[in-house]
């Protein structure tokens, strides 16, 4: 009797992983300032990888930054759209914590909306993509543009705030500097005691 080949079936749990939505996670913070104030990457990846869990999505990759968002040219945030960009047929969705973490300015923005991703906005509680609605995708602008202005106002503090710094220490070295000329006057030329006249009789 030939031998015959056994085929092994794919069993459902097997189906269900190959049905399972791939999705890209992304973490961001500005710097390691930030960081340290709590709003740490492991604490972002944690919140992302229970949503992804939660939902039944399979996580494809992991993209985080240490960097502004307030200009374009994040390494890792190119590394993510590229690879979308590349796995176009197979992963279309992006889990972040919030809107500002994706982008703070226009083109970061108009860039992954034009690649027609879906965005899991998890701490928001919303899902932007092509089929969202109107006001839905209206919102969602606002908020970048949102986003985009605590940038700029954040600048315009700094700034202001080094101006007004580097003012109050100008001041304060001025006075320094005069009470010590003053001092270092005084005893160059002392005031000259003047003897008490003789009393008229």
């Amino acid at each position: 009797m030939p031998a015959r080949t056994l085929t092994a079936l794919p069993t459902i749990k097997n189906q269900a992983a190959t049905r399972a939505i791939q999705v890209v996670l992304y973490a961001r913070v500005s710097s390691k300032d930030q960081e340290k104030e709590g709003f740490s990457i492991p604490a972002q990846l944690r919140l992302l990888r229970e949503y992804a869990n939660d939902n039944g999505f399979v996580i494809a990759h992991e993209f985080t930054d240490v960097e502004t968002a307030k200009e374009t040219g994040r390494s890792n945030f190119g590394q993510m759209l590229g690879y979308l960009k590349k796995h176009a047929g197979i992963c279309r969705t992006i889990l972040v914590e919030k809107t500002d973490r994706l982008y703070r300015n226009i083109k970061d923005f108009a860039t992954v909306d034009e690649l027609g991703v879906e965005i899991h906005l998890v701490k928001e509680n919303e899902i932007i993509s092509r089929d969202s609605r109107s006001s839905e995708q209206f919102v969602h602008g606002i908020k970048v543009l949102m986003a985009r202005n605590y940038s700029l106002n954040l600048g315009e503090e700094t700034i202001k705030g080094m101006t007004e710094k580097a003012s109050t220490r100008a001041t304060h070295q001025l006075a320094t500097e005069t009470s010590m000329a003053q001092t270092a006057s005084a005893r160059l030329w002392p005031i000259p005691m003047r003897r008490p006249s003789s009393p008229t009789f």
